[in-house]
């Protein structure tokens, strides 16, 4: 008994003092003596866009362009007609996520689920092709991304797909996601009691 309560002591007081070492206000960043910072040349190929379009990179396509890239590197995953295989299938599915029939499967798709036209730019810019992620060109990406759109009767014509298109294109369930109101209900990081 006493052997299993010193041990609880020690390793408690252990974690306390990691606890006071990983919270430290003001304590240096943890250095491992590896690795650099990363240049503008390192982070020039990043995305993280917003649905208005800021950051997304430069570049255009049509979507008739984006037929022949969809052809030579998407099709062979996720069908000839966005019907999936390999890959997740890319259209319809439009009012099948709220229903009332438990046995009916919500079908999640760019066309039935994804909120904004400048997500799906920038999934396929850092994630596909699936075996070779982030080879294609910028002007590539926004050609295969009007043409999918396209299919899904989402964009019509072959306008230029650019920064600024992409962020005015209405996605058909844009409004179907609820606003997440818990970060407003929990303090703030240097507010918070535990982190003082």
């Amino acid at each position: 008994m006493f052997t299993t309560t010193k041990l609880f002591l020690q390793v408690t007081a252990c974690g306390a003092l990691f606890a006071l070492n990983t919270y430290a206000v003001g304590a240096d960043p943890v250095r491992y003596g590896f690795g650099e910072p990363a240049s503008a040349h390192d982070l020039q190929d990043f995305v993280s866009s917003l649905p208005d379009g800021r950051d997304l990179p430069a570049g255009s396509g049509t979507i008739s362009r984006g037929k022949q890239v969809y052809d030579e590197k998407c099709a062979s995953c996720h069908g000839q007609k966005m019907e999936g295989g390999v890959g997740d299938r890319l259209l319809g599915g439009r009012g099948t996520l709220v229903n009332n029939d438990p046995k009916k499967a919500p079908v999640k798709t760019v066309e039935s689920y994804w909120p904004y036209a400048t997500t799906l730019f920038d999934y396929i810019k850092r994630a596909m092709p699936f075996y070779t992620p982030g080879s294609l060109t910028n002007d590539e990406v926004y050609s295969v991304t009007g043409y999918i759109l396209s299919e899904a009767n989402i964009l019509k014509g072959d306008e230029p797909i650019t920064a600024e298109s992409l962020a005015k294109v209405a996605m058909p369930n844009r409004d179907g996601f609820i606003p997440d109101h818990r970060p407003d209900h929990f303090k703030p990081a240097d507010k918070h009691p535990r982190l003082r």
